[in-house]
């Protein structure tokens, strides 16, 4: 934060202004996710699609901003990085279908509530919902296998690529986003498929701190499971994540399918 900046002589106000856009519009859709409690004061807000809005408008601004000083590798990571968002969005858009067509509404809490309720029992849709939303999630964060977060090699590179220019103050508002963003994923997981803990609206300071102890276990769990499983899996190529991201729009498609099936179809 003490650094001095550096910026390219073409540098526009879009390159300066565009981390600032992108911790605004990520830390907003990490702040409207539940962690410890339900019916908080903006629980109203903490809908599912005004979540995947937000985090879109933080990915534009990104890569933009990867595109604006017209270097090689900012125009690589954006292509690559729009490329993600383009198969990933529409996976995570059929996990949220489905959720809604469950709980009858996208509203965080909502769901929440209805996963803790009796009415849940065990469904293949929740558990293709799952595994599709891990794997949006993986590749959202640009980690292993799609990415690797600690990489400079220019053939492999994605998020880091769109921002091989930025320094000092810029360059950390932009790792405090992705560190947000992953955080944001985490909780969003906890929240629908683990609700366990989650305090009541109107309950007492000792079920919100067992919500607060429970979401930190939560987090210690899931950080464990992230390090085994980047430890024990390779980085694929980089035109194999279309694939990996297809699989992931099938099953949720496939999960949809299989509500209606069991449904009957809308009525």
């Amino acid at each position: 934060m003490r650094k001095e900046v550096v910026l390219a002589h073409n540098a526009s106000w879009l390159f300066r202004v565009a981390p600032y856009l992108i911790f605004a519009g990520t830390w907003v859709a990490a702040a409207l996710v539940p962690t410890f409690a339900t019916g908080l004061m903006f629980s109203w807000s903490a809908d599912l699609i005004a979540i995947i809005a937000l985090l879109g408008t933080a990915r534009f601004f990104l890569a933009l901003a990867g595109m604006d000083i017209g270097t090689s590798f900012g125009g690589i990571g954006a292509s690559r990085e729009v490329m993600i968002a383009t198969l990933a969005e529409p996976a995570l858009l059929m996990i949220v279908f489905s959720l809604a067509l469950l709980a009858g509404s996208t509203q965080l809490s909502t769901i929440a509530g209805y996963m803790l309720s009796s009415n849940v029992g065990l469904r293949v849709t929740l558990a293709l919902s799952l595994f599709s939303l891990i794997m949006v999630a993986i590749a959202e964060n640009a980690r292993i296998p799609v990415d690797n977060p600690a990489t400079h090699l220019e053939l492999t590179m994605v998020h880091e690529a769109m921002v091989l220019e930025y320094s000092a103050r810029h360059l950390a508002v932009i790792e405090l986003a992705s560190f947000l963003k992953l955080l944001l994923y985490v909780s969003l997981i906890a929240c629908v498929f683990a609700p366990w803990g989650l305090a009541p609206v109107g309950a007492g300071a000792a079920a919100h701190l067992l919500g607060i102890a429970t979401y930190a276990g939560k987090l210690a769990v899931a950080g464990v499971l992230l390090a085994l499983f980047e430890t024990a899996i390779a980085k694929m190529r980089v035109f194999r994540a279309p694939a990996f991201l297809g699989a992931a729009f099938m099953m949720g498609i496939l999960g949809v399918l299989l509500l209606f099936v069991s449904r009957g179809g809308l009525r």
